[in-house]
Order: C-alpha cells, then structure tokens, then sequence
C-alpha cells in the first residue's frame, strides 16, 4: 500500500473513460474493492485521503472519481 498507488488510481480515474466507468459500475463496494485490486491498485483510505489533498481535489471532483462516495472503500470519510 502506499500514496504513490493512491495517486496513480486517481489519475488513471482522471483520464481513463472505461476505467472509470467499469469502476463505478460495481454494484457495491466490496465489489469496487475487488476491481481496483485486480487493476494492481492497493491503498489504504488515508493514503486516498492524503492524494486527495495534495492535489487539492473538491468532495464534487473527488466524488466524481469514485462514484459517488469517498473512495472505494467503506467508512472512506
């Protein structure tokens, strides 16, 4: 796990369409869990956290990245 994972999902939510959306398909977030793993992603929520504020992202861009909620993974904020 590490911030440097966390940034590299947050970019590639940024600029990748099908990423994205496959990601935010995922009926729940255990299911959205399995998927970031599976794309070689492994991050704790507070290193998600840290990304999010040294790129400065809003909640509105952050929430846009994730389908809607704090990050992948429960209890995220």
């Amino acid at each position: 796990m590490s911030i440097e994972t966390a940034k590299a999902f947050v970019e590639r939510m940024k600029n990748d369409e099908n990423f994205r959306k496959e990601c935010n398909e995922k009926s729940s977030v255990e299911d959205r869990m399995k998927f970031i793993k599976e794309q070689g992603f492994d991050f704790t929520n507070e290193e998600l956290e840290t990304v999010r504020e040294k790129l400065q992202l809003t909640d509105e861009e952050l929430e846009t990245l994730s389908g809607g909620d704090f990050g992948p993974f429960p209890g995220g904020r």
